[in-house]
């Protein structure tokens, strides 16, 4: 294979994950507006709040992951896997930055992250 075709093939894998990601986090701000909707409406528990943002991150990947595994083709289950890894990434950047400190303890962001790859690589399996 030539390198302007490896690059080529590089370059689709990118936009296909971005384009995975986007679409993560897109359900994941309608999801999260639905449950805020929930919420406020029949005034739930902590616990049940804390559930639907697990299964959010879930969700969320499990999309992302499906959709670059229809994309890429094969290996779709380490592209639902990096999917659901960048996910996590991003979304610990982001926590980071608006709160300084990580919020909860270790134990907490490790099954977040172990949430978040494997919701995505279900989902590229299932694609």
């Amino acid at each position: 294979m030539d390198k302007k075709k490896k690059g080529q093939e590089i370059e689709n894998l990118v936009i296909w994950m971005l384009k995975s990601l986007l679409c993560a986090y897109i359900i994941s701000g309608l999801l999260l507006l639905l449950l805020t909707f929930l919420l406020y409406k029949f005034n739930i528990n902590e616990g049940k709040v804390a559930a639907g943002i697990i299964m959010i991150y879930v969700v969320s990947t499990f999309v992302g992951g499906f959709i670059i595994g229809k994309l890429s083709g094969t290996r779709k289950f380490l592209w639902g896997l990096t999917c659901g890894i960048l996910y996590f990434a991003l979304l610990l950047l982001v926590s980071l930055g608006v709160y300084r400190s990580l919020q909860g303890d270790g134990a907490n962001v490790v099954t977040t992250f172990l949430l978040c790859a494997g919701g995505g690589m279900l989902g590229g399996m299932i694609s």
